[in-house]
């Protein structure tokens, strides 16, 4: 029972060291500082936040422009269409200068043999004429003749009181012979003149064939070389081919209906971009504009909103997105807007209600 007391008491002393140890190193450090609280002045109130400002990326794109293509050919067997002339990229054109021009010699061909066609139809309708003529003539002729040979048997008739019966007779016969040879005359005339007339509209037909053949191929001849309709700069567009973009050259085989150069005017340029559902109502027609191109980041230019667009477009993602086309005006002109380069749209921040009472109360003031 000793040797318990005696324990016991060595771990109550223990304990109490141990304690006195804990409360002097508490005791020790020093008190944690408080974190400071931001001042009032600091602390932006919820109706003095400054609104943020509101960027767009959209591209350049001129105004006004002409997209050139290659023309639609009329005819048959058209060919291959070879592009031979192509105005350089970058260069200055003006009105009336030529830009592109495709290999017309098929077409040039083309319209010479249709042309000898036509005036070849033109020599047999004369011809077809003037046999036509002769055969009316002769017809004509051999008409008069039976006509005459009736009269003559209707005078032979007169005096058969005074020839024999037979005689009489004979001119009787006579007579009825020659009205029936004068009515087949009257109607196998009748029959040749129609397919005469047949006959000459065929022909003319084929003239007219002819003629609309010779144009047309003039037509395309005339539309193998396109001239500019403005002042402006030649952009030349790509094409896809063996798995890349690249752009049109010459010599190349090209297909109708494809583009090939674009002149644009570059006295005044324009902004497309599209503006998201979220924040489309920071945005309004008129509302000032900083732009600034990707390319040439040290350039910025002044321009507003046009035109915004008041239904929205369903997004590639997601049928519940919507985005607004927005078209912003640039002020001025510069040799670096270019199209299809890409820019920056800083919109100035659209002012809040209240801030727009405060102000009308400051002016009142």
């Amino acid at each position: 029972m000793v040797w318990m007391r005696a324990g016991r008491m060595l771990g109550g002393t223990m304990l109490a060291v141990l304690l006195a140890v804990s409360c002097r190193g508490a005791s020790a450090r020093a008190p944690d500082p408080e974190p400071e609280r931001p001042s009032a002045a600091d602390s932006p109130s919820s109706g003095t936040t400054p609104p943020t400002t509101l960027r767009l990326h959209g591209t350049i794109e001129p105004v006004r422009s002409r997209v050139v293509t290659v023309p639609r050919l009329t005819g048959s067997a058209i060919g291959p269409i070879i592009l031979v002339h192509l105005a350089k990229p970058g260069t200055f054109v003006k009105t009336g200068d030529p830009i592109v021009e495709f290999d017309r010699a098929a077409q040039i061909k083309a319209a010479h043999d249709r042309e000898a066609e036509y005036r070849d139809f033109l020599e047999q309708i004369n011809k077809k004429r003037a046999d036509q003529a002769a055969t009316r003539a002769k017809d004509e002729t051999e008409l008069a003749a039976a006509t005459n040979a009736v009269r003559s048997a209707e005078l032979d008739l007169l005096d058969k009181d005074l020839v024999a019966p037979i005689v009489a007779e004979k001119n009787a016969l006579t007579l009825e012979e020659a009205r029936a040879k004068l009515q087949q005359l009257r109607h196998t005339f009748e029959l040749k003149r129609q397919s005469e007339a047949a006959d000459l509209h065929i022909l003319e037909i084929q003239r007219d064939r002819a003629l609309n053949a010779w144009k047309h191929a003039e037509g395309n001849a005339d539309h193998m070389r396109i001239v500019s309709t403005l002042n402006g700069l030649v952009v030349v567009k790509t094409t896809w081919r063996q798995g890349t973009m690249v752009e049109v050259q010459e010599g190349d085989e090209v297909r109708a209906g494809q583009a090939i150069i674009e002149v644009v005017d570059p006295s005044a340029m324009r902004v497309r971009a599209r503006v998201n559902q979220a924040d489309v109502a920071q945005v309004r027609v008129g509302q000032v504009v900083h732009i600034t191109l990707d390319s040439y980041p040290t350039r910025q230019f002044s321009g507003r909103l046009d035109q915004l667009s008041p239904i929205g477009a369903t997004s590639g993602f997601s049928n519940r997105l919507r985005t607004f086309l927005a078209i912003f005006s640039i002020d001025g002109a510069d040799p670096h807007l270019l199209p299809d380069l890409a820019a920056a749209i800083d919109l100035e921040p659209k002012p809040r209600p209240a801030e727009v009472a405060q102000s009308s109360r400051d002016l009142q003031r």
